[in-house]
């Protein structure tokens, strides 16, 4: 990645999960990034283009973080959400980048909500395999419900409601060990 690429996705990751993607325009992240506005139309066609490429970097980078997360089964999905509880409770925690976008992107078709739809299935399908790990057999309910724990938990941390994250996450995890 170039090192221009790289200063526009930090800048406009800065200022969509602090302000909103509409609110930022594209002249203000190509002036906080110090680029030429040629420079961003050669690395982005359009803002949406920014916009995919803001989201795949932070599917790519909470991949990361999720999947790291040491265990296996049931432990690894208690150690999964205690992460998860932490970042939504932290300083300058907005909500979930996901979330928010789908939110400013209400058409299911659009590609900001593909990407939205990919980080929501694949989630899912992180609880299913842990679910099954930990000798679940009906795993797909089950997933589903973690993942609406997940969505919840993002919606409150940026709420800053953390005894709602605290007690979401304790009552969906006290439901894995029935």
């Amino acid at each position: 990645m170039s090192e221009a690429r790289e200063r526009l996705l930090d800048t406009a990751t800065r200022l969509f999960y602090a302000e909103g993607i509409h609110t930022v325009g594209i002249d203000r992240i190509i002036a906080e990034a110090g680029v030429a506005k040629a420079t961003f139309y050669r690395h982005f066609k359009t803002k949406d283009d920014l916009v995919v490429a803001y989201l795949v970097r932070e599917y790519g980078r909470q991949r990361e973080v999720l999947e790291s997360v040491p265990g296996s089964g049931a432990e690894s999905i208690t150690g999964i959400f205690e992460r998860l509880g932490e970042i939504s409770c932290g300083p300058g925690f907005r909500g979930c980048p996901f979330l928010n976008a789908a939110v400013e992107f209400p058409d299911p078709e659009h590609a900001v909500r593909k990407v939205v739809d990919d980080y929501r299935g694949w989630f899912r399908d992180l609880m299913a395999d842990r679910l099954r790990t930990a000798g679940y057999a009906v795993t797909d309910d089950a997933a589903r419900a973690l993942l609406l724990t997940r969505d919840g938990v993002a919606v409150s941390g940026g709420l800053s409601d953390i005894e709602t994250v605290r007690v979401g996450i304790r009552v969906a995890l006290s439901g894995l060990r029935n």
